[in-house]
Parts: C-alpha cells; structure tokens; sequence
C-alpha cells in the first residue's frame, strides 16, 4: 500500500479513528482496494495498541475483564494517539481516562490501579545514579543538628504513590501477596516505589510517611518536611524511613539547604 501523495496527518487521524474513512490518495502495488488494505492495517495498529495497554495494566483488566478492558482500550486507542516513541509508555492517560470513564463508576478505585500499574512502568524505565558511599551517609545521619538543613537526592526511579482507595492492597492481592476477600477498598492507601537494581519494588507506607516522602522527592529539606507532618504517629515513623531509604539504596546524593555538597 502506498501513501506516496497522501497528508501525514490524515493518514495519522484515519488510522486511529475507524469513523474516519481511508484516506484519499492511498493505492496498492496488486491493483486491491486500498480502502480495504487500510482497514486492515488499522486494525493491526489499533491490536497492537490495546495489547500494549493489556501489557501495563494486567491488574487493571483483572478487575473488569478482559473483554470489557478490551472494550473500553479500543474507546481510549480511538481518542488518544501514542506521544512517545517507546511503546512501553502507552497509556500514561489511560488512568485519568478510567476516571471520567461513566462505565466504570461502580469501581472508583479502578483509575487509581492503574495510577499504580503506570507508575512501575516509569519507574523500571528510569535512568540509574551512583549511591554516595555508605560512610558519607552514616557521617550526616550522626550529626542531628545537621540533618534537618540538608536535602536529600532520590533515584531516578522513585516514586510515591498515594490513593483514597486501597489501591495498593487490591494490585498486591492479584499479585499472589494478600486476600483480596479481606480488603477493605474504601481505605486510602500509599505506596513507596523504587527499582535499587533490576526489580521494581513497590512497598507500602502509610499516608502520613507517603507526604514526608513526596516533600523529599520534592527538594524539601528534612528539617521543613518534618516540621509539615504534624501528624504525632509521622515523628515515630522517621527512623523506618530512614531505614527504608538506606535499604533500598534511594539516597544518591545529600547537600546543605545552602548548596554544599556531601560526597
């Protein structure tokens, strides 16, 4: 099929919009009717793409069914054209298309699934940091009067996730790691998601720990982030997510509130 004197944009439109009939000016090397060849080449393009979907958002499906997942994929691939050329990142607006998506209103939590499915992908994608050695670490976490002026530099891949729903519990109970019977879906829940090595991790914190957490990955300082979890169970919580941050190696770097760098 050639599209030698056809514009790129209504190629592009008719190939994602089956209302759209083929575009003018399309002609085939056997003399076949290139309408017909079109056709089939967009729905190849628009398989493709819902599989992509399928492939990011397994729990997703689960919890509507393939063929209505399916479904509501071909509505989306119809409405929003890939804007990346990796197709791994498909998708990134399919939660919020769930959210205003009137079929499923009777699961809320739906959008936020799939907050959660999209955000391992970018997080499995991200680029690597050096660790600083472990020793420049120790030397500011023993200097109490120090650390609440400095911040602290994440990986790249650090996320956090927060939800109004139990978002996490419902995605980890389709991965074999809880029961689904005992979910309550109306607790909002949080989560920490990081890739130390070659696995994407996503670890659950409470809410109060997933705002401290969110004002780190934001350039806060320990001191003012601290100071914004008011919340007295948040101040116990602190020496978990200094343990969690060391574990998971997600410190690549620390500097003072006045631009000095620790090494």
């Amino acid at each position: 099929m050639g599209a030698h004197s056809v514009n790129q944009q209504q190629f592009a439109d008719a190939l994602l919009n089956p209302v759209l009939p083929a575009p003018s000016g399309l002609s085939t090397w056997n003399g076949s009717d290139p309408a017909v060849r079109f056709a089939v080449y967009r729905n190849n393009v628009t398989v493709s793409l819902i599989d992509a979907l399928a492939d990011t958002f397994p729990v997703t499906q689960q919890l509507v069914g393939e063929d209505f997942f399916r479904a509501t994929a071909r509505l989306f691939v119809a409405s929003e054209p890939p804007r990346s050329k990796i197709l791994a990142f498909y998708g990134a607006a399919f939660p919020d298309f769930l959210a205003n998506f009137p079929p499923v209103a009777t699961v809320p939590y739906l959008a936020d699934v799939a907050r959660l499915e999209m955000l391992r992908v970018h997080v499995c994608h991200a680029a690597d940091d050096p660790q600083p050695a472990p020793e420049t670490l120790i030397h500011i976490l023993d200097k109490p009067g120090l650390l609440p002026h400095c911040r602290l530099h994440l990986h790249p891949s650090v996320r956090v996730f927060r939800s109004r729903y139990a978002a996490v519990s419902l995605w980890a109970a389709h991965h074999g790691l809880g029961d689904i019977g005992n979910i309550d879906p109306d607790i909002p829940e949080a989560a920490y998601i990081v890739r130390p090595a070659l696995e994407v991790e996503v670890i659950p914190v409470s809410v109060a720990a997933a705002g401290f957490l969110a004002d780190l990955l934001a350039g806060v300082s320990l001191g003012e982030a601290a100071e914004r979890s008011s919340n007295a169970d948040m101040q116990e919580e602190l020496a978990d997510i200094f343990h969690l941050l060391i574990k998971t190696g997600s410190v690549t770097g620390i500097s003072h509130i006045s631009g000095e760098q620790y090494e």
